[in-house]
């Protein structure tokens, strides 16, 4: 299984109407482009965040590179100009992509 993880750090301030965004549009967004197979939230709690800041960590499951490619290429662009365009200069993300080798799948 792929691991694609955004983890993303956000005002403060921001930080509850960010993540009601996130779960009520911008997951389900993601989801419904069909190359994942599900996702999980997170949010930072240690180390802590920089004052004024909340970070947080949004994986999406995939079951090939092929998958994640074609996401990246297809409908990731308009993904994230959607989140720019709605939190541009008041957030910081970086995107990893790992490669899970656990026997289980994650619930």
């Amino acid at each position: 299984m792929i691991v694609y993880s955004v983890t993303v750090m956000v005002e403060a301030g921001l930080a509850d109407e960010w993540m009601q965004w996130m779960r009520d549009v911008h997951i389900p967004d993601v989801l419904a482009t069909g190359y994942f197979t599900g996702h999980r939230l997170q949010r930072l709690v240690f180390p802590e965040p920089d004052e004024g800041q909340q970070t947080f960590n949004i994986q999406y499951f995939c079951e090939s590179y092929e998958a994640y490619n074609c996401y990246q290429k297809e409908q990731a662009p308009r993904l994230q100009a959607e989140h720019n365009a709605r939190y541009k200069d008041r957030f910081v993300a970086f995107r990893t992509l790992l490669e899970d080798l656990s026997v289980e799948a994650p619930h």
